[in-house]
């Protein structure tokens, strides 16, 4: 499966909703909890790792994806259920086409460009360490270029995305 493939696999997804963590629902400790923590599917690197080259490669997906969702099937059987599952680590593995790398826990806004690779860095929702206002980076893709903006909680809230920004989506 390749890359492009992929992104119809993980769309199903979309428009779920938790209510696990709603505020009714904790507002006191209710017992011992437990929840599963996983590692690095680094979708990529199995195939640039068998071909020995892992600068390069990594545009096809299909053995991390099986692996993932097998993964996925197995939290799913668990009785009982764990309160959440944390995904940590490296998502995917370097292949061509990334320009963009997002990040946050330097609770500002930062970022920088090396080797046309940009580099966000985005403030926090809660502790502020530098002037940003409390807020959320919105990202739109297209498949000519990576526009972000960064909104404070009360600007979202109150306009939601800028025009500009929904233009871009409708391509």
């Amino acid at each position: 499966m390749s890359a492009a493939e992929a992104g119809g696999v993980f769309h199903r997804a979309r428009g779920r909703t938790l209510d696990a963590f709603s505020a009714e629902n904790e507002k006191e400790w209710k017992g011992p909890f437990y929840f599963i923590q996983g590692a690095d599917p680094q979708f990529g690197l199995m195939k640039a790792w068998s071909t020995g080259d892992c600068d390069n490669g990594g545009d096809e997906w299909g053995q991390e994806i099986r692996l993932t969702e097998q993964a996925v099937k197995a939290i799913n059987k668990l009785n009982p259920k764990p309160k959440f599952f944390v995904l940590c680590g490296d998502l995917i593995h370097a292949m061509p086409g990334i320009k963009a790398v997002f990040s946050g826990h330097y609770h500002r806004n930062a970022g920088g460009t090396y080797q046309n690779l940009d580099m966000v860095v985005s403030s926090a929702i809660g502790c502020q360490l530098g002037k940003d206002t409390h807020g959320l980076r919105v990202v739109v893709v297209t498949a000519e270029k990576i526009v972000h903006r960064y909104y404070s909680l009360d600007e979202l809230s109150k306009r939601g995305i800028e025009d500009d920004l929904r233009e871009l989506m409708k391509e």
